[in-house]
């Protein structure tokens, strides 16, 4: 049976255009498949704490005990599960500063280990086969020829750390850009390139969802 794991990380519950995106995302994939499974994990609502000693020598050699508490195991091996029964994963990332929220940073580092890490020499791993989509939400704008041109490292950071760990056999980004631009009276100019953004945005993610 099919299975969609459901993520966001917006610290914004109101008026968040990641949030907002991949519930339209989650809506019409539900709809198009009604008998799949459904796990929705908000990394905003719940955080999962930062990377421990204890836990990464958990992840590197889970034979042993390294001094990780019960309940930091279970939320490793959760966290791991959802990971692998689903078939298709969304995952709503605004950017921060340039990147990533610290709390995707958070998700990710409980799915890199040696169990699910593409050794050189191999093209598939546990995690492989995935449909994976980053839906994204900028303030700006980072595409060619714009002034941010190689200022982003949130899709470059995360296309290498998915690509590592299997999640990047079907991998999509949907990007939502210039969003502050509705708000930022010095952006006003470029509200209807935003609002084009977020429509296409949209329609992107609709046909993904088919």
């Amino acid at each position: 049976m099919s299975s969609l794991l459901h993520i966001d990380a917006s610290i914004r519950h109101e008026g968040s255009t990641s949030r907002q995106l991949t519930s339209y995302f989650a809506t019409q994939w539900r709809q198009n498949h009604p008998d799949a499974g459904y796990v929705y994990r908000d990394l905003a609502a719940q955080p999962i704490p930062h990377l421990t000693h204890p836990v990464r020598e958990y992840l590197l050699d889970p034979s042993r005990d390294h001094g990780q508490t019960d309940e930091e195991k279970a939320l490793v091996d959760t966290v791991v599960s959802e990971v692998h029964d689903a078939d298709t994963i969304v995952l709503g990332v605004p950017m921060y500063n340039y990147t990533i929220p610290s709390n995707v940073k958070a998700w990710i580092d409980l799915l890199v280990s040696p169990a699910h890490t593409i050794l050189p020499g191999t093209d598939s791993g546990p995690l492989s086969g995935k449909s994976v989509i980053v839906v994204t939400a900028r303030g700006g704008s980072y595409a060619p020829g714009t002034p941010r041109e190689g200022q982003d490292y949130q899709e470059p950071y995360l296309r290498d750390v998915l690509k590592a760990i299997g999640l990047a056999d079907n991998l999509t980004f949907v990007h939502a850009e210039l969003t502050l631009a509705a708000i930022v009276p010095a952006m006003a100019e470029l509200k209807p390139l935003g609002e084009k953004s977020l429509a296409t945005a949209q329609e992107t993610l609709k046909k993904l969802a088919a």
